[in-house]
């Protein structure tokens, strides 16, 4: 069985599985469907825990001592191994796909990892995971995602608000879930249940947004050239250094010229990047896309120090012509 963390939250089994696997690229979706399934074994009488951490030099024939081991205390226990790395080695492989094909009596096994990637999701002891594990995967809320995510946020704690006062959370909030939390039970704490306007969240929400060149993308391919000015000003005040972020929008620009048959060096990807690349190349015609390369060029002058132009405005100009939008028009 598969989920992500979110749908393990608002809807958590009835019974109990003897294997979950909890793991993903966000880290607040993982660490609350952990704690939800820990009370949840709980109060189903799996008062027993023991924690392993697989670090470097970890001893894997613990896993199995202890899957083997009766329990002490309680008939019932709950057994938690951590994989910080997502990358248990040749030893640790063989030991979660033996402990897979045994599966202790009276017991939940909670194993818990990082994002996983597609290599990663092809090893024997993660196919054995998934035979045999309830899979929770907590996935990053991408920014048009956030509103909704937020009014889910804010109906458990008996609190509404409108689509304007949400998006303005979501800007205030966008890329740092943890934070987006606790501005959310912030403000359970300040107002009555019942709607929080625009005026109230003003008063109340601090600008917690953590910006990354990732947004800056996402928000390039968007259109949405007010989104953009607002990551690169958040960059900027994170002291993001601009040769890191002309690198990233440089290779994405080869992506697009690709794309558009102008050049054959580069990849455009996998999956939905490559539609959302060549979605964004028919915004643009052959001889912009050049411009754009030429535009490159300079900025990477200006952070040079060549001439003394703002290299921040540059990179503010370059994005919004490379998502096909003039600065200072949304979409």
């Amino acid at each position: 069985m598969r989920q992500t963390a979110e749908q393990f939250l608002v809807n958590p089994p009835t019974s109990l599985a003897p294997l979950y696997a909890i793991y993903g690229e966000e880290p607040l979706g993982a660490l609350e469907a952990s704690d939800a399934l820990r009370d949840l074994a709980k109060a189903n009488g799996y008062i027993e825990r023991e924690v392993f951490t697989a670090e470097v030099g970890f001893d894997w024939s613990r896993l199995a001592a202890a899957g083997n081991a009766l329990s002490l205390f309680a008939t019932q226990r709950m057994i938690e191994l951590r994989i910080p790395t997502g990358k248990p080695g040749k030893e640790g492989s063989a030991a979660i796909e033996a402990y897979c094909q045994r599966l202790p009596d009276d017991t939940i096994t909670l194993i818990t990892m990082p994002e996983i990637d597609w290599q990663g999701k092809q090893t024997k002891w993660f196919l054995a995971l998934e035979s045999a594990a309830t899979m929770v995967e907590s996935m990053p809320v991408a920014r048009e995602q956030l509103p909704r995510w937020l009014a889910a946020r804010l109906k458990r704690l008996q609190l509404t608000a409108n689509p304007e006062a949400l998006e303005f959370l979501a800007d205030c909030s966008e890329g740092n879930l943890l934070a987006a939390k606790q501005e959310v039970e912030k403000l359970a704490l300040l107002y009555p249940a019942g709607e929080v306007s625009l005026s109230m969240m003003t008063d109340s929400v601090a600008n917690v947004s953590r910006y990354s060149t990732v947004s800056l993308l996402a928000a390039i391919y968007a259109g949405d050239s007010a989104r953009i000015a607002r990551t690169l000003d958040g960059l900027k005040a994170e002291n993001e250094p601009t040769v890191l972020i002309l690198w990233v929008l440089t290779n994405e620009l080869r992506q697009l010229l690709r794309a558009a048959g102008v050049t054959q060096s580069g990849r455009v990807g996998f999956g939905n990047k490559v539609r959302d690349v060549e979605k964004l190349s028919k915004k643009h015609s052959a001889g912009s896309l050049v411009r754009l390369n030429k535009q490159a060029a300079q900025i990477d002058r200006m952070i040079k120090g060549v001439n003394g132009h703002d290299v921040w405005d540059a990179l503010l100009q370059f994005s919004c012509e490379m998502g096909g939008t003039r600065l200072g028009l949304g979409r």
